[in-house]
């Protein structure tokens, strides 16, 4: 039977060849994996640590090579991930029972060699004092230190400043918190806080966000009140962003990136489930996502399409409100997919044209008088207020809007995860005149 290490490197060498989504590969393989709770839960630890920390147990593994011109075979380097990942931030593992199981693993290889490489690597790490390879240079020591390619160091460092830039490292590490919104339509928050802490959550009420509620414990969508629809997980920055657009009973408000649907619930939820809210994405089965979320949760004024958001449809009713959560980058959210801030950030310089193409067409579905809401995800200057700006300059029948005084007094803002323990986000309102 597989171990739950053995679980971890075939899964770390599947996202490497797959360039998947580490949640959704994580959550559909250990559906399938037969482990029991205490391994699914130590093999997703492992899992998502060593996704967090790759940079920097790379760099590890270059500094012990022997030869630097070797080539590892992409199994052989996970097998050596997982085992520096244990020797270095898992106090729990005996240094012995790292190393053993990594051996075990590497003589299931078809490379004859690679057991010793391994197990002769590991040693000599832990002989040295499990220490990390000396760097003096400022960029290139922060990357080392919080697991982050240069590149991505050198950009925030540009467009952020180096304060921000460390609040920001700093909270790309470790397990995100966990919150959810409370489904004022059919419960209150003390009702909620009750039924969870009889289930065996830890739970208590988000100390800035009214109906939000911060949770810990196993699987929460498993509670009895996930099935009930008493509430959906929702991060605090998507649940500022639907406030600031201020949808209110009886208005028309249109989602145009919606799924997976969160923001559209808490819309309908501040709606009191009043009105009309029309949610879209361009896939049907994301569509399915959508409908079946409102289902759950009883929010009848949500209707789902299918819909491409670059291109005009002259059917589209005009609206109070548009909510405008575009595609992008996804540096904001690196704690929960650490895999994000190792891609090449020349992946990402197509995107401002998209979401600007999409911010365009969510603007003529505006009235007069009405409110645009421009979302990210991301901390991307060129993704943020790049495209916002432009769009203000080449667009003289909006003007700025207003956040809500939680926000400040502009009308754009850029939440970093210090500030609320949220994922990174990007939100400005605007105002058609």
């Amino acid at each position: 039977m597989q171990t739950a290490r053995g679980f971890v490197v075939g899964l770390l060498t599947r996202l490497d060849a797959d360039n998947a989504y580490s949640n959704l590969l994580l959550d559909d393989a250990l559906s399938r994996s037969g482990l029991d709770k205490q391994d699914r839960k130590f093999a997703s630890a492992l899992f998502y640590g060593v996704l967090e920390r790759r940079y920097t147990l790379d760099k590890i593994i270059e500094a012990n090579l022997r030869d630097p011109r070797i080539k590892l075979a992409g199994s052989v380097r996970n097998i050596l991930r997982t085992g520096i990942y244990q020797l270095l931030y898992m106090d729990s593992v005996p240094d012995n029972a790292a190393v053993d199981e990594s051996v075990k693993l590497a003589k299931e290889s078809r490379n004859p060699a690679a057991s010793g490489f391994v197990n002769a690597m590991l040693r000599s790490f832990i002989r040295a004092g499990k220490s990390l390879p000396t760097i003096n240079k400022g960029i290139d020591s922060l990357a080392l230190e919080y697991s982050c390619p240069p590149a991505l160091v050198r950009k925030w460092l540009s467009e952020y400043g180096e304060k921000n830039t460390l609040s920001m490292l700093r909270s790309s590490l470790g397990q995100a918190p966990s919150t959810i919104r409370v489904n004022t339509t059919r419960t209150s928050v003390g009702k909620i806080l009750e039924i969870l802490r009889d289930d065996g959550f830890e739970a208590e009420q988000h100390p800035v966000i009214k109906d939000c509620v911060t949770v810990s414990g196993s699987f929460i969508e498993g509670s009895r009140a996930y099935s009930q629809g008493l509430f959906h997980v929702q991060d605090v920055s998507c649940q500022l962003c639907c406030m600031a657009l201020g949808a209110r009973s009886g208005e028309t408000v249109l989602d145009i990136c919606s799924a997976p649907g969160g923001k559209a619930f808490t819309i309908a939820e501040l709606m009191n489930n009043e009105g009309r809210l029309l949610a879209f994405d361009l896939h049907k089965n994301r569509v399915r996502l959508i409908k079946s979320g409102a289902e759950r949760l009883g929010l009848t004024i949500i209707s789902a399409f299918e819909n491409n958001g670059k291109v005009f449809d002259p059917e589209m009713p005009v609206a109070d409100r548009v909510l405008c959560d575009v595609p992008c980058s996804g540096l904001g959210v690196i704690r929960r997919k650490p895999e994000i801030k190792y891609k090449d950030l020349s992946e990402f310089e197509r995107l401002p044209e998209i979401q600007y193409a999409i911010l365009e067409t969510s603007a003529l579905y505006v009235r007069t008088g009405g409110t645009l809401v421009y979302s990210t995800c991301t901390l991307s200057k060129a993704e943020n207020e790049g495209v916002t700006e432009r769009f203000l300059k080449e667009h003289q029948d909006f003007e700025k809007g207003l956040l809500p005084e939680l926000l400040g007094n502009g009308h754009d803002i850029t939440i970093t995860p210090d500030r609320f323990g949220s994922d990174g986000f990007y939100i400005a309102v605007m105002k058609k005149r």
